[in-house]
C-alpha cells in the first residue's frame, strides 16, 4: 500500500512519527502552514517559519525515505490578529518556490471580516501564482462556513477543480460534491471522521476526487490513519486500486496541477541540509 498524506504537519511530530510512517507505506507528505498553537508576535517569525517548511523539513523527511512539499498562507486563525497582517505581502516570495505545491491552509475559523479579506486576497494570490488552494473548513458552526467558503471560491474566478476543500464530513460532503472541487476528509482519533465513517462515505459518494489525510498536529491525532483506512476500505470490499485511487492518486492529480511535485527518485538518499545535522556524530 503507497499512501500519500496531502495534510499533515509534521513540524510538530518527531522523527519516530516519521519512521512509523515510512514503514506503514508513507511515501510522501504535504505540509500546510498553520497555527502553531501559541500567538505569533509578529510576521517575521513566520519567515523562519516559511523557510523550516520548505528547507528543514523535506530534509528531515527524506532521512526516512518520504518526499516532503508544503503550502503556504496566513492561516484563518492568524488573519484575525493585526500583526499577522503583513504575512500576505512575505507570501509572494514563497509562492514562487519549488517545493510548494499550494496556497493553504485558507479559508475560515470564526467566520469574521479580517477572515473574509484574507481569503479572498490568497485566493486572488494561488490564480496569479497559478497554484492550487488548500481551503480549511471552520471546527465550529461548520455547514455554514463551507457553505460560505464556496461562495468565496466561485467569486474568486479560480476554477473549482484547482480548489481542495478540506475537513469535510457526512454533513457538509454534499454541499462540495457537485461543485467540482476537490473533497478532503481528516482522519482523526475522537473528532472529526474515523475510518469506518470514511468507508461509508466512499461507498455512498464513490472515489472520485476523494481526498484522505491525518492531519496530525501538536493536538491529539495519529499520522497512520490514512494506513488504517485504507485497510478498512480492503476489509470493507474495496479493491486494491479503490486504495490506491484515495491515498496516493488523487493527491498525486491535485498537486500535480501545481507542476510542483517531485516524487522522482523516491528511493534516493536525501541531500545534506546546509547547517544542520540529526545524522549524530558527526556521520
Amino acid at each position: 500500500m503507497r499512501i500519500f498524506d496531502p495534510h499533515i504537519h509534521m513540524t510538530s511530530r518527531t522523527t519516530d512519527d516519521y519512521e512509523r510512517m515510512a514503514a506503514a507505506g508513507v511515501r510522501a507528505v504535504v505540509e500546510p502552514a498553520f497555527w502553531l498553537g501559541q500567538p505569533r508576535t509578529s510576521a517575521a517569525t513566520f519567515v523562519d517559519y516559511f523557510d523550516s517548511l520548505i528547507g528543514w523539513e523535506p530534509f528531515r523527511a527524506g532521512q526516512f525515505g518520504v518526499r516532503h512539499h508544503a503550502t503556504v498562507a496566513l492561516n484563518p486563525k492568524e488573519a484575525n490578529d493585526p500583526r499577522c497582517h503583513a504575512v500576505l505581502d512575505l507570501l509572494p516570495r514563497y509562492l514562487d518556490k519549488d517545493g510548494v505545491v499550494a496556497v493553504g491552509e485558507i479559508g475560515y475559523d470564526s467566520m469574521t471580516p479580517a477572515e473574509d479579506a484574507a481569503f479572498a486576497g490568497q485566493l486572488a494570490l494561488a490564480v496569479a501564482h497559478d497554484l492550487p488552494a488548500l481551503v480549511h473548513t471552520p471546527h465550529r458552526d461548520k455547514a455554514r462556513g463551507v457553505e460560505r467558503s464556496l461562495a468565496v471560491v466561485a467569486e474568486s474566478g479560480i476554477e473549482p477543480g484547482r480548489v481542495l476543500v478540506d475537513h469535510l464530513n457526512e454533513v457538509t460532503v454534499k454541499l462540495v460534491r457537485d461543485t467540482g472541487c476537490w473533497l478532503g476528509f481528516s482522519i482523526y482519533p475522537d473528532t472529526k471522521m474515523t475510518p469506518p465513517r470514511m468507508v461509508e462515505l466512499l461507498r455512498t459518494y464513490g472515489t472520485e476526487r476523494m481526498l484522505v489525510n491525518s492531519a496530525a498536529d501538536w493536538g491529539r491525532s495519529d499520522p497512520l490513519l490514512t494506513r488504517a483506512t485504507g485497510e478498512a476500505m480492503l476489509l470493507a470490499g474495496f479493491t486494491d486500486d479503490d486504495v490506491d485511487r484515495v491515498l496516493w492518486r488523487n493527491p498525486v492529480e491535485f498537486y500535480g496541477q501545481s507542476g510542483r511535485l517531485d516524487l522522482s527518485d523516491l528511493d534516493a538518499p536525501a541531500p545534506t541540509f546546509a547547517g544542520n545535522s540529526i545524522l549524530r556524530g558527526g556521520e
